[in-house]
């Protein structure tokens, strides 16, 4: 679904049935490479690269004419489109520096947000209501994606779908295929009325529409609310949002139970217990409580505690919901805000823990560095990858137990200058 620049936290193993897991054209890459440059220095493309792009769409036509994509189709969606530089350049960006958990929610759940959620609610109660009884997913949730993915349809993105996922195909260093099957996909939609190629609008990936779908997820996903023959997430906004309805519905959302708890831990607590799952009613005998003394709704629900910023930020248990949500976009911070945004949009309150704003996380480069030094003091995490997995944590663990910190796991710039300076 959409593309978030958060840090993505693998899946967990269990809820095992929703938390699973090209050659290259040398010449369209050198191309390509060339268009980079040009783009660079002199802010246009080199004619170089408008022939070979061009001849790239020609031979690419025989791919899409197989898939049963019109020849008139194809031309349309192709008239004047030239490789698009902002696609070139966000794929070949790495994420150097990870934005803090705390300034992700401040912006994700902010009070206008909130605000305009609850508007939201009250402007589409009628199709809400006939989404809820359709799909059986939360009202809330749903409006909350919309929030999330395109701030309430106030933008959804700037770039032409064709055009980015075209230029993917024609130039991402790695899976190609991916991006050909989406492009197909796209020009399908087309092909079959779904929407003008002139408001085929999207991220600079290809996440489309309101909620923002990539084109095999608007395939297999995408609903027809109001019947008229259109899976119209671009401008149909109950299309969206029962779209949407659909998506986590079929990725198992559990009708009627939320995404998770904040909860405080008792003192004392062994933190080797983070990412563990237990029902709710062992997690409250081990002492984990809402904030409050407030019982679980249903204490023989599987939940996982998660502490996404460590001991010194809040805790939560997360159920099944969570894990649904991470599947439209699988980042921690991304399903905590989704859910978060929910509750308030609700009626709820903020949480009652604090971010520990000073316990800034790692960039990838400083979670290789990490992992190297951790590796070579002893505490084995397995390959310097700059992935934070159960393997790191562990690692982590043991080191903060040696030096006598909190073994929660947490890899923080804090813990990586305690590492390097050995103690």
């Amino acid at each position: 679904m959409g593309f978030s620049s958060f840090s993505v936290t693998p899946m967990r193993r269990s809820f095992a049935s929703i938390r699973a897991p090209m050659r290259r054209r040398a010449g369209a890459w050198a191309a390509v490479a060339g268009l980079c440059l040009g783009l660079l220095s002199q802010g246009g493309a080199p004619a170089m690269a408008d022939t070979a792009f061009n001849r790239w769409v020609e031979d690419f036509w025989p791919q899409a004419r197989a898939a049963g994509i019109g020849r008139t189709t194809y031309r349309r969606a192709f008239d004047g489109v030239t490789p698009d530089p902002d696609t070139i350049r966000l794929m070949n960006k790495q994420s150097e520096f990870v934005k803090p958990i705390w300034d992700y929610l401040d912006s994700a759940v902010s009070e206008t947000r909130v605000e305009k959620g609850r508007e939201v609610l009250r402007t589409y109660s009628r199709e809400l209501d006939e989404i809820e009884r359709r799909y059986g997913v939360d009202r809330e949730a749903v409006v909350a994606i919309w929030g999330m993915e395109t701030n309430y349809g106030s933008f959804m993105g700037e770039h032409y779908v064709v055009r980015a996922l075209a230029t993917l195909a024609y130039a991402a260093p790695r899976r190609q295929q991916f991006w050909s099957t989406e492009l197909i996909t796209a020009l399908k939609i087309l092909d079959d009325g779904h929407v003008d190629p002139s408001r085929m609008e999207g991220s600079w990936a290809g996440a489309m529409g309101h909620t923002q779908f990539m084109p095999s997820s608007w395939k297999q996903y995408a609903v027809d609310y109001d019947r008229d023959g259109r899976n119209d997430i671009w401008s149909n906004i109950p299309d969206a949002l029962a779209s949407t309805a659909n998506y986590l519905k079929r990725h198992g959302w559990r009708s009627g139970n939320t995404w998770g708890y904040e909860v405080v831990l008792p003192r004392g607590f062994d933190y080797g217990k983070v990412d563990a799952e237990k029902t709710l009613a062992a997690w409250s005998q081990a002492g984990v409580q809402r904030p409050g003394g407030r019982a679980f709704p249903r204490p023989s629900d599987d939940a996982v505690l998660v502490l996404p910023a460590g001991a010194g930020g809040p805790a939560f248990l997360m159920l099944r919901n969570f894990y649904v949500i991470k599947r439209y976009n699988n980042a921690t911070a991304y399903a905590l805000a989704v859910g978060h945004l929910s509750d308030r949009i609700r009626g709820g309150n903020p949480f009652i823990q604090s971010w520990p704003r000073d316990a800034l996380p790692l960039s990838r480069p400083q979670t290789k560095e990490l992992q190297a030094q951790l590796n070579r003091r002893g505490f084995n995490v397995g390959k310097a990858d700059g992935r934070v997995g159960p393997a790191t944590r562990k690692g982590i663990r043991a080191f903060q137990r040696s030096a006598g910190l909190v073994p929660d796991g947490y890899p923080s710039v804090r813990l990586l200058e305690r590492v390097r300076a050995g103690s």
